[in-house]
């Protein structure tokens, strides 16, 4: 399982399809997705988030590190393109209920020290009024790790997966829960949505974490785990149901 990785990235995986196609991720038109947020761990990139009011980020309780930035409006991480806001974090509230082993309630807020500039490129997205649908279309970005079997790309020929620097997205779907109980008997709780390509194919792996899953412009899911190694295997992402979490995220808003 992929779970707990601190360094998380997204990887749209490929996998041979029954029509010999193989599905890929491609890189987000730039600021398509302007909820997605970056968070940096001493300068490095260590896992997604979503921008949910000006004020607070939704993200995945085991990405919790101890020096949290954060970046909006980022594309390229390696380039500025004057859209980018930085912020730092003045509360970090993991779930209190968050259980590492079995990843229920894998679900934090933070609280930025100062309010994010809504602009085209950096705004809220919605939370969702009612809970994902089995074959409910989405979207699912980071910066992560994506397959490439182009010659001449950074990783090596076994793994065909690179690190790339813009953010790229891939579509995908909700599994109904019965199926993916079959992939993972007795691991999906109430709180958790499977989403993924029928047979295989583009779908987050282990990272990603804490990035959003946006369905219909609603954000129904935080990436969470899955199985390894993502870029072979057919089972589905395993997501937080962000829908389970309503009351406490706005409890606890309004505590703090």
């Amino acid at each position: 399982m992929w779970l707990l990785l601190t360094f998380s990235f997204l990887l749209t995986a490929t996998a041979p399809q029954d029509n010999g196609k193989v599905l890929k991720g491609e890189e987000c038109a730039p600021h398509s997705q302007p909820w997605q947020v970056a968070l940096f761990e001493r300068g490095r990139f260590n896992c997604g988030a979503s921008l949910i009011s000006p004020q607070w980020v939704l993200s995945a309780a085991h990405c919790q590190t101890r020096f949290m930035r954060v970046r909006l409006g980022e594309h390229n991480l390696r380039k500025r393109d004057g859209a980018e806001q930085l912020r730092t974090v003045a509360r970090i509230i993991p779930h209190p209920g968050y259980e590492a082993r079995s990843h229920r309630h894998d679900v934090m807020l933070l609280r930025l020290t100062r309010p994010a500039r809504v602009s085209p490129e950096v705004s809220p997205v919605a939370l969702p009024t009612r809970c994902p649908q089995p074959g409910e279309a989405c979207v699912v970005s980071g910066w992560g790790l994506v397959s490439d079997k182009e010659p001449g790309t950074r990783g090596s020929p076994k793994s065909q997966v690179n690190l790339p620097d813009t953010l790229h997205c891939g579509n995908i779907s909700v599994i109904p829960t019965t199926s993916c109980n079959e992939d993972y008997p007795g691991r999906v709780k109430d709180t958790m949505v499977c989403a993924g390509v029928e047979g295989g194919g583009t779908d987050s792996c282990e990272g990603d974490s804490g990035g959003p899953l946006v369905c219909g412009g609603v954000l129904q899911g935080i990436v969470s785990w899955g199985d390894v190694p993502c870029d072979t295997t057919t089972k589905p992402g395993v997501y937080t149901k962000v829908c389970r979490y309503l009351e406490w995220i706005r409890k606890t808003t309004k505590r703090n």
